[in-house]
């Protein structure tokens, strides 16, 4: 056997075997359920879960032990969870709320289920009784985000710490951004080269463009889009913000839709002969009555997801995205959401989970950003 086959022989081996230790913890999670240690059952579920996390049974089941955790919680609200938390970071998005955490979790996790199998009426029934408490808790998290934005404007506009805060935020801005795709800039170096305009040492001058690109089509956001009569967002719009972004890196593809095929993890981007009819698909239902009741917040996140999922650009797909979300929250009076290099990873995990047919979970991530970024 080469080498390649033995090595894909390894990995089916290996597949294989993470599947049949996710029924095994299945059944034990079963047994000890039937013995009253739901603790112990909770966490082999969650392990059958890392392991398989398309099974569906596991899915289920592990969906009705954190729903029990959540009736448990609430009904006894001064006894510390029994359960862990584990997949409340990604999926809940709840801070300081576990029982909200739990049946947001719950609620995928039956989701997830009927993605894999639309007819499994089992999840289906779970799903249909946890609606309301779900739609209640998002509209809640709008609400106290809300709130916190209409407190944020009794500041005064010539408060020196808000104005402070405001340069610093810009800062954070065009750093974080440009580090999620891999600029290896510091926060520090980043500040320097946008108040001085001189190159920073031991960095490459590319690095060092792709800041001054963020810095022009932020620029091009705060003094042209956000500038008087406030249009509908047009595909001219886009073109520029991603002509600015690389017209210091890559003037060639600046400001172009792609003409080749891409390929990312997890995605395949739609063809390129498919990306026009597919941004005016995108503009069209930026200024539908589709669109005309739906909060800020998800407005900007939906179109987010939407504009990663099409991949328009050959190169600078991500940077253009965040800005045209940003835009969409700025226009509507809210302050931008800084995604950091440090949620990377579960960024691009729930962007995946929204792709697979779950939006909501990315939606609760962008809210909880943009009320991180309120001073």
């Amino acid at each position: 056997l080469s080498p390649q086959k033995v090595s894909c022989y390894s990995l089916l081996n290996t597949i294989s075997g993470e599947k049949a230790e996710a029924l095994q913890s299945l059944r034990a999670a079963s047994l000890q359920q039937a013995t009253g240690h739901f603790a112990k059952a909770k966490k082999l579920l969650e392990h059958a879960f890392k392991l398989d996390p398309d099974n569906i049974d596991v899915l289920i089941a592990l969906g009705e032990a954190i729903e029990s955790s959540y009736y448990y919680r609430k009904s006894t609200p001064h006894v510390a969870l029994p359960l862990t938390k584990s997949l409340i970071p990604v999926y809940g998005q709840v801070p300081n709320n576990d029982a909200d955490g739990l049946i947001l979790t719950a609620e995928h996790l039956y989701t997830k289920a009927l993605i894999v199998d639309p007819t499994i009426s089992k999840a289906c029934v779970h799903r249909e009784h946890l609606m309301p408490i779900v739609e209640e808790i998002d509209q809640r998290i709008l609400n106290a985000i809300d709130f916190k934005v209409r407190q944020f404007y009794h500041i005064p506009e010539g408060d020196p710490g808000l104005r402070r805060a405001k340069v610093e935020h810009y800062f954070k801005h065009v750093y974080h951004s440009n580090a999620i795709e891999g600029n290896t800039l510091t926060l520090a170096q980043t500040r320097s080269i946008l108040e001085t305009r001189l190159a920073v040492g031991g960095k490459s001058l590319l690095e060092q463009n792709e800041v001054l690109g963020m810095d022009s089509a932020l620029r091009y956001i705060n003094n042209t889009l956000l500038r008087g009569d406030l249009t509908a967002i047009t595909l001219d719009n886009i073109l520029e913000l991603h002509r600015r972004l690389l017209s210091f890196v890559d003037l060639r593809e600046a400001g172009r839709l792609r003409r080749s095929q891409v390929y990312i993890a997890d995605h395949q981007p739609p063809p390129p002969s498919s990306v026009p009819d597919l941004m005016s698909e995108l503009i069209s239902w930026l200024s539908s009555d589709e669109i005309a009741d739906m909060h800020p917040i998800e407005l900007a996140a939906l179109t987010h997801w939407k504009l990663v999922f099409i991949h328009p650009f050959y190169d600078g797909n991500g940077r253009t995205v965040r800005l045209l979300m940003n835009l969409i929250l700025m226009r509507s009076g809210l302050p931008p959401a800084i995604i950091k290099i440090e949620d990377r990873f579960t960024y691009y995990e729930l962007l995946k989970t929204a792709n697979d047919g779950d939006v909501r979970p990315f939606i609760r991530f962008i809210g909880k950003f943009l009320c991180n970024s309120i001073f």
